[in-house]
């Protein structure tokens, strides 16, 4: 919450200087840890008071029966819920038999800090009992990013007067499931008790427990061990129950005096192995871990971190709120897929249970594309996670009578687990997503081994599925009808034209493939008959444009509705779906997100400048950014078609949507593909990086006010970094052979480790569009440094600047 007066601006952290309780669940989503397979809240040691408690572990869920008021054939009939499984950060604390509670007592400071480059939390609080003795209470805990199933805590309380009795409880228990907020379909499905006691057992310096969910029937396990330190006198004792393993420490501290306690927890789960090689994994986990100490695991997370930030730091000089706001979100994207390893990035990741865990197309249209650049070994394993669900998408194809395979909309193993098919399964672009998302990691990449495997199975699975959907209309057309785009205020449309380009992106792209790849394509079945149908349907793909207006339509009869009323609509209406039925909002134009202006982005080359330009300004008047999937994609229209403050403005948008809480639903999770977003805005929409599959073009722009932007991409294995300031842009190949790029449609060689500067392009000043009524985004100011302006509410101090990536390639192909 940089917007929070106890939040200064930092270039490397984030920092609560003093606890408030009123935003306290934003600030556990927004200090949560994760690797991507185990994900822990930054709730407080203690447990108590808590927002939303939860420790996660990716693709461990609950089934829940999916109601339907008037059932219909291939309507799904059960949903999927993220369970919060066994939860390893509590360590209560009693003080003369005064229980550490921040509530009462006297809390004379309290600081929690996540550090960015260390990758830990951490937290002091300096803290009197109602009793009068005064303790500090100091932790650090981590999820570690090289052990897939470990997180561990370094907790320690110190008297400041004495002697004090002290009795520290560190748990490992079930805590209760969220209920369900009612009305707000971004929330979580209330559960009942989904977790069911299998075993439980007292090992030596710790315990297992092993649990099933009730109806899914995964078995999760769980396990901690404990290195206590403390005076002379120091007990130590371990108890069990089927819910709650406790290891209790008690000892008299003098003043001055501490006690302190190391705790490694280990989670596994399995849908398909005993109970007994479930806590075999966890045992090995607690083995390994016990070998690297504390102190190794700090030393290995910081060279985890070194080496992603060598490659993925993005420095912009010149606004510190934002600079810190970015450095935030790339650390919990990578945070979100880093140790995913064949299991599904959710929307919220593993921070919180919002959208009850499911992963949607955001994953492949906003936070792959980022980690194509940053960690391209996640970006990998979250579309093999895609490729393991290709029989279950085949399956859902063949229910609704088509080919090919027919991916979820939101799901959390695979199946369908959206019950409003009109937003839902009728949202077929998740195929073409997909695809894109393949032909995007290989481009970085230079993956050709994927490639011809997966890639190909998935491209050509999804391409299957348009010539089933499409059908030649007689006139030299190729429509595809009855589908809903990206903005999910407008349903069951024709020719969706985001639809249709990407359709066409992902038919044209299977053709290719199947002859490239003709072993693999042979496999599929995919005949030479096939392939020519795929091209044919390419090539006519119905791309609807009103001559009158001037402008590309989102379908075939979306300026045929009226428009919707912004003058008379009160700001506490937003966003429009929790205050109007659906059928207000389909009969109007009205558009939730980014639909036809995200299509401009992933299909640049199918309009010119000047449709560019009239597209934006057309759908900005009627765009109301309900989602927060919305800014960056307008932030990177904005700064191609020459709104530049515009295009700032949308940048701080995705850059602050948790940390300002934006969309007032933080509490349940961070909004992850609005964070990898604004990494988007700032490569693609400032950079201007355009890849059309041959060559890749840049044409940079600095934001208003600010001096200095840097960023690294990958291309087809090279590496090349850009440093873009008022007077030039440096050019850079950190690593691999020759490549070139276009620079403002110029082509400019780069060698590895030769510096090639090019001339800004001219300024262009293009009037700003409007938006709705009471829904433009909020100025940026520009010229003003944050941390200057925050200075005399924090006491100041040295800003430390980045000014280079500081590159530490490995070599391609690693």
């Amino acid at each position: 919450m940089i917007g929070h007066p106890a939040c200064p601006v930092e270039p490397w952290c984030l920092r609560a200087t003093s606890l408030d309780l009123g935003v306290l669940a934003q600030f556990e989503s927004l200090f949560a840890l994760s690797n991507g397979h185990l994900g822990w809240r930054g709730t407080l040691d203690e447990g108590e008071p808590v927002g939303l408690p939860g420790a996660y572990l990716a693709g461990v869920f609950e089934l829940r029966p999916l109601h339907q008021a008037e059932a219909g054939f291939g309507y799904p009939e059960a949903g999927q819920t993220i369970v919060g499984v066994t939860d390893g950060t509590l360590v209560r604390l009693t003080v003369d038999s005064e229980p550490f509670d921040v509530r009462r007592g006297v809390l004379h400071s309290h600081e929690q800090v996540l550090d960015l480059r260390a990758g830990t939390l951490r937290r002091t609080a300096d803290w009197t009992s109602p009793a009068g003795r005064r303790v500090v209470v100091r932790s650090e805990r981590l999820v570690s990013l090289t052990q897939r199933g470990l997180g561990a805590v370094c907790w320690s309380v110190q008297a400041l007067d004495g002697p004090v009795r002290v009795v520290v409880q560190s748990e490992l228990g079930v805590t209760a499931p969220p209920s369900a907020a009612g009305g707000d379909p971004r929330s979580a499905a209330g559960l009942t008790a989904p977790l069911v006691a299998q075993t439980h057992t007292v090992t030596d310096g710790g315990v297992r427990l092993l649990h099933r969910t009730r109806l899914s029937g995964l078995l999760v396990g769980a396990g901690t061990w404990h290195d206590v330190t403390g005076p002379p006198g120091t007990r130590t004792d371990v108890a069990c129950t089927p819910d709650v393993g406790r290891t209790t420490v008690t000892a008299t501290l003098a003043a001055g005096q501490q006690l302190g306690l190391t705790k490694l927890v280990a989670h596994a789960w399995s849908g398909t192995r005993s109970g007994a090689a479930v806590l075999d994994e966890v045992d090995a986990a607690l083995v390994v871990a016990q070998g690297v100490g504390w102190d190794g695991l700090l030393s290995t997370q910081r060279t985890y971190l070194d080496d992603f930030w060598d490659r993925a730091d993005v420095v912009l000089e010149g606004d510190d709120e934002l600079q810190q706001a970015v450095r935030v979100a790339l650390f919990h994207v990578l945070q979100a897929g880093a140790r995913a390893e064949s299991r599904a990035i959710g929307a919220k990741g593993l921070t919180g249970p919002g959208y009850d865990g499911h992963t949607f197309w955001d994953t492949e249209i906003f936070v792959l594309p980022v980690l194509d650049h940053v960690a391209p070994q996640a970006a990998e394993q979250a579309l093999r996670w895609r490729h393991t669900t290709l029989p279950l998408a085949r399956d859902r194809a063949r229910v609704l009578g088509l080919a090919g395979a027919a991916f979820p909309w939101r799901t959390i193993r695979g199946e369908e687990c959206s019950g409003y098919w009109p937003a839902g399964t009728a949202a077929f672009h998740i195929g073409a997503d997909i695809a894109h998302a393949v032909l995007r990691y290989v481009r970085a990449t230079g993956d050709t081994a994927f490639e011809a495997t997966v890639g190909v199975d998935l491209v050509v699975e999804t391409a299957r599925l348009w010539a089933s959907l499409g059908h030649h209309d007689g006139r030299g057309g190729f429509r595809i009808e009855g589908v809903t785009g990206p903005d999910e205020y407008s349903a069951l449309v024709d020719n969706n034209l985001y639809t249709n380009l990407m359709a066409q992106q992902n038919l044209t792209a299977a053709a290719h493939l199947a002859r490239a790849h003709p072993g693999r394509a042979a496999a599929l079945g995919v005949t030479a008959e096939e392939r020519t149908a795929w091209e044919a349907a390419a090539a006519a793909v119905v791309v609807p444009y009103d001559e009158g207006l001037g402008i590309h339509l989102q379908d075939d009869a979306f300026c045929d509705h009226e428009r919707w009323d912004f003058a008379a609509t009160p700001a506490e209406d937003y966003p429009l779906l929790l205050h109007h039925h659906y059928v207000e909002l389909y009969r109007r134009q009205v558009v939730k997100q980014a639909d036809l202006v995200l299509a401009m982005q992933l299909c640049s080359g199918a309009f010119t400048d000047e449709e560019k330009r009239r597209n934006v300004e057309y759908y900005e008047a009627i765009t109301v950014r309900d989602s927060s999937l919305s800014a960056a994609p307008q932030a990177v229209l904005a700064a191609e078609v020459g709104h530049l403050e515009l295009a700032y403005d949308y940048l701080a948008e995705a850059s602050l949507v948790d940390l300002h809480d934006l969309q007032h639903n933080t509490r349940d999770g961070l909004h992850l593909a609005a964070l990898a977003g604004c990494w988007t805005a700032l490569v693609v929409g400032f950079g201007g990086m355009r890849d059309d599959g041959t060559t890749v073009s840049f044409t940079p722009r600095l934001p208003p006010g600010t001096t200095l932007l840097t960023f690294c991409v990958a291309i087809d294995g090279h590496h090349v970094k850009l440093d873009i300031i008022p007077a030039r842009t440096r050019y850079t190949l950190l690593s691999g052979p020759p490549v070139t790029i276009l620079d403002h449609g110029t082509p400019v060689v780069l060698d590895a480790g030769i510096p090639v500067h090019r001339p800004p392009a001219a300024a262009r000043s293009l009037p700003a569009p409007q938006q709705p009524t009471g829904r433009a985004p909020v100025p940026r100011a520009p010229h003003r440094t944050q941390s200057q302006h925050r200075a005399g509410l924090h006491g100041g101090g040295d800003v430390e600047r980045t000014h280079a990536c500081a590159p530490r390639w490995p070599s391609p192909g690693r």
